[in-house]
């Protein structure tokens, strides 16, 4: 009923008005009496103001109408907020005044002279058009200020439906946006989550009896009744909700605006899209990741983690009618997840910023649902502490945006992530939510194809992921019984070295107090202390090698390279007379070729050199790869320029020396980002030391590459202590670029 009343209260107001200037012998011409800003929009809440401007045509003189048509509007009791200004006073004042040039963009006729009203809003519209360019800047911070300041609607404890980020103000904003002609908006959706916003505004006046658009906590429950729902609770998710698309239609139509105002203003010919190929069958256009014209969703069930996972890498928009396709179109997921898709969607979870609008999309077009249904439980949950800057899904995705960057502490980043995505995945009933999401978190990670190890580490994670900050804060870390106490609940040492970094994530994205530098040095220090009592990581030990019929040819000197199909993907083996820099010339060989290795592992038998490389293409041709490795080896084609790596990593590369894993060889553990050449580099940073990689484990976790690597003298035998921190600096300094 509330649209209906608004538009009740606008006509008695438009009367109201209309009286007041015939009563003050206001004319038909050369002068007119007009609604701005949300009284112009018709949005008129109980306790609004009227916004009206008395407008004399340039050279007409008002005389006393301009004092007497403010009585009758004053005795009525409403609230006013009015103005007298000539024509080119308008014009003039919304030029310098960004504020002023919006409101007028909203400008409805209410008596005098129609043509005066029409030509003025004709005027407005026109140079906000044409100054679109230089204005929307200076609206756009104006935007990220208020929104810095009063932060998200769809979080708030204490919500405000005007001013916060997702509130009434933007939906305006869109609306000027639109009205630029430099970008669209869904417009049925943007007109429907603002009438229902003005709905709640227009309830929270009627029981609050005054003007304000901030929802004290005691107020949900009449809110809940005045707008015929359930409860409280389903008041402040119906807010919430409303919220959240708004913002997710902002940030979306921001983005739209800033590959607007990229572009040349007046392009020379016919302007088509722009696409970049990211991956068969997605592209980049104008901001946005998007399916070409080549992709077949029905055929691809990967094909949404995909392009997911490329768009929050890029830092791109997932377009929303992508999303929507692939999820209309897409084929579901097989139980359990093939190894690829839980690649890519621990790629996408550490993708880092660029994961949040991704995020949101695939939430408001349904897309997680077949994900990861599970995310209806705390989906717009609020958080019982007040100590939360966000609600519950809002806060496990800023976890894994912590955790993104904390990636190079641990050796198994596809478990941190994916705890982190889960930490809180229990919250929403009765029981403690640690104790209740531990199960939901086993059997989503079981879901997801995870090996028996992963899921004990991810449920252990889940069920005491506040046990490192509780006890750190609590007890007295100098006591064994401290230290013992939480070691019995981890038990492993890998446990203990991702609880330390998911606790630092966690508590980061619930706020700055929850990360204080004493809790984080006592955080951390219990975290030094529990994995010095469990004993240090092992590492990771490269399987057995396997015993290969080797063929003759081999013997002559050449290679041999053989493809058999393999799960969303091929495994590539590779045999040949072992030398110094082979395997470096084996990993250039699909490096140059694109190919994205997964796992690998690589060991010497006798004279010769195997590996067996797992790896995403395929439908290889052995022929293409053997012409390569050997235009390598041959000195044909250097590998090193067009593999160097970026000046300035996002994060720097970890090389650690581990003394304790084996007796025969020197063993190098290096994490880093997963890009093509990495283990090129490494192998080549060796060689060029003279040093022989006799095995190698390569495997890929998410974003990052765990890799480990079996170092021998040439003559064999281990390296000194000197010779090995020459090979980790050696290695640390290819994989850091030019400018490391």
């Amino acid at each position: 009923m509330t649209a209906a009343e608004r538009a009740a209260r606008t006509a008695e107001a438009d009367r109201l008005c209309a009286s007041a200037y015939e009563k003050a012998g206001g004319g038909d011409t050369g002068s007119a009496l007009v609604a701005v800003g949300g009284y112009g929009r018709a949005e008129l809440a109980p306790y609004s103001d009227l916004d009206v401007v008395l407008v004399a045509d340039e050279g007409v003189e008002l005389g006393e109408v301009a004092e007497r048509v403010w009585y009758p509007l004053w005795d009525s009791g409403s609230r006013l907020d009015h103005s007298v200004r000539s024509f080119p006073e308008m014009v003039s004042t919304a030029d310098v005044d960004l504020k002023v040039a919006l409101g007028l963009l909203d400008l409805r006729h209410l008596a005098g002279d129609p043509n005066l009203t029409l030509r003025l809003r004709a005027t407005m519209l026109t140079g906000w058009r044409r100054r679109a360019r230089t204005r929307l800047p200076e609206l756009r911070e104006m935007v990220r200020a208020r929104h810095e300041l009063l932060g998200e609607l769809a979080h708030l404890s204490v919500p405000d439906l005007k001013e916060a980020e997702g509130g009434l103000r933007d939906a305006t904003a869109l609306n000027a946006l639109v009205a630029s002609w430099l970008v669209d908006v869904p417009h049925a959706d943007l007109e429907r989550c603002r009438g229902a916003l003005l709905n709640v505004r227009d309830v929270l006046h009627a029981t609050a009896g005054r003007a304000t658009d901030r929802i004290a906590p005691e107020l949900w429950g009449e809110i809940a009744v005045g707008l015929g729902l359930d409860d409280d609770a389903a008041a402040q998710r119906h807010v919430r909700e409303l919220g959240r698309r708004i913002t997710h239609l902002c940030r979306l139509t921001w983005r739209r605006v800033d590959g607007a105002l990229a572009r040349p203003a007046s392009p020379r010919g016919v302007r088509r899209p722009v696409l970049d190929t990211l991956a068969p069958g997605i592209a980049l256009s104008a901001g946005e990741v998007v399916l070409d014209s080549t992709a077949r969703p029905a055929d691809d069930p990967l094909l949404l983690l995909r392009t997911a996972a490329l768009a929050a890498e890029h830092d791109a928009a997932l377009g929303p009618a992508t999303a929507a396709r692939l999820v209309r179109e897409g084929r579901a997921l097989p139980d359990p997840w093939p190894a690829a898709a839980r690649h890519l969607f621990v790629r996408l979870l550490a993708s880092g910023r660029g994961l949040l609008p991704v995020w949101e999309t695939l939430d408001e077009t349904g897309a997680l649902a077949g994900i990861l249904p599970e995310w209806e439980r705390i989906r717009l949950l609020p958080h019982a502490s007040s100590i939360h800057r966000f609600t519950v899904d809002r806060h496990v995705v800023e976890t894994c945006i912590e955790a993104s960057a904390l990636i190079r502490d641990v050796a198994r980043p596809d478990v941190l992530m994916t705890a982190a995505l889960l930490h809180d995945i229990g919250k929403g009933g009765l029981t403690e939510h640690s104790v209740a999401g531990e199960p939901v978190a086993r059997a989503i990670a079981t879901r997801m194809g995870f090996d028996d190890e992963a899921v004990e580490l991810i449920g252990t994670l889940v069920r005491w992921h506040l046990l490192l900050a509780e006890t750190a804060t609590t007890r007295d870390l100098d006591d064994p019984a401290t230290v013992a106490h939480v070691a019995g609940h981890l038990r492993t040492p890998a446990a203990a070295e991702l609880l330390t970094v998911l606790t630092e994530a966690d508590a980061r994205a619930t706020s700055a107090k929850a990360w204080s530098t004493w809790r984080a040095g006592l955080i951390r220090d219990l975290g030094r202390r529990v994995l010095a009592e469990l004993g240090p990581g092992q590492g990771v030990e490269p399987a057995p090698p396997i015993d290969l019929d080797v063929p003759s040819s081999v013997d002559d000197g050449g290679v041999v390279i053989e493809v058999e199909p393999a799960e969303s993907g091929s495994t590539v083996r590779l045999v040949a007379v072992d030398r110094i820099g082979l395997l470096a010339d084996a990993a250039a060989m699909f490096a140059l070729q694109r190919i994205s290795v997964r796992a690998a592992h690589a060991w010497s038998q006798q004279e010769y050199a195997v590996s067996v490389w797992e790896v995403s293409e395929e439908h290889l041709d052995p022929a293409v790869l053997r012409q390569r490795f050997e235009a390598i080896a041959a000195g044909r084609v250097d590998p090193g320029e067009r593999l160097r790596p970026p000046a300035s990593p996002t994060l720097a590369p970890i090389v650690v020396v581990r003394p304790e894993a084996s007796a025969q060889a020197t063993v190098l553990e290096v994490r880093a980002t997963d890009r093509p050449g990495t283990v090129h580099l490494v192998c080549a940073a060796l060689a060029r030391l003279g040093l022989a990689v006799r095995s190698a484990h390569v495997d890929t976790l998410g974003p990052q590459a765990v890799d480990v690597f079996y170092v021998q003298e040439e003559s064999a035998g281990a390296l000194s202590d000197e010779r090995a921190a020459d090979a980790a600096h050696a290695v640390r300094s290819a994989l850091t670029g030019p400018a490391g």
